[in-house]
């Protein structure tokens, strides 16, 4: 049972569903119901399926590609820079709608919710795991926080009625500072753990 809660809180705090929920509140704005529906379910099933793929594959995936845990921190922060300069200037970024129906993907799916950390932390979880049951706890955990998500932004046009217009263009800008500073933060880490194995090698 300890594994089992260190596995779900773990995963569900680095997966962190509520900045995932406040984005696409921002993001899905002039979405109409069945296309957010749609976008949700997409994303969150997306999202689902990488991770448990990674938690079956991650570390021999990595191995054989000979790709590290900080080039995906660095990757993931590059694609929330550009989804974040799109949230301050949408109208300099190609068509609007494009940039709407593809949300699902870039950012809910990746880098938010199936984002460095949570691939980082289900590969080492999976690790950790002494056995089968141990090892399901990882996917129990990937489920919640999905679960979590997926809840969340269903219920988030609640909080679109609330803010109005206004405030919803307030919370983009808002949203799209946050965004830029943990793209900032998931490029510090990887360039950090760069010069680590860099230094490692030396």
């Amino acid at each position: 049972m300890e594994f089992a809660l260190i596995a779900i809180s773990s995963i569900v705090a680095v997966m962190e569903p509520f900045s995932t929920i406040a984005v696409y509140a921002a993001l899905s704005n002039t979405m109409d119901s069945e296309k957010k529906k749609r976008t949700i379910a997409r994303s969150m099933k997306i999202s689902f399926i990488v991770l448990v793929f990674f938690a079956l594959t991650g570390q021999l995936l990595f191995n054989v590609f000979n790709i590290t845990i900080a080039a995906f921190q660095i990757a993931g922060g590059i694609l929330l820079i550009s989804v974040a300069l799109k949230m301050l200037n949408p109208g300099k970024n190609g068509s609007s709608s494009y940039n709407r129906e593809d949300i699902a993907i870039v950012p809910l799916a990746f880098p938010l919710t199936a984002g460095p950390g949570t691939i980082t932390a289900v590969i080492l979880l999976v690790s950790k795991a002494q056995n089968i049951l141990e090892s399901s706890f990882v996917f129990i955990g990937i489920f919640v926080g999905v679960l979590v998500s997926y809840i969340g932004m269903r219920y988030s046009s609640k909080l679109s009625m609330l803010l109005g217009d206004e405030g919803l263009r307030v919370v983009t800008a808002i949203m799209a500072i946050i965004v830029l500073a943990i793209a900032v933060q998931f490029i510090i880490e990887g360039a950090a753990g760069a010069m680590i194995q860099i230094s490692n090698t030396t």
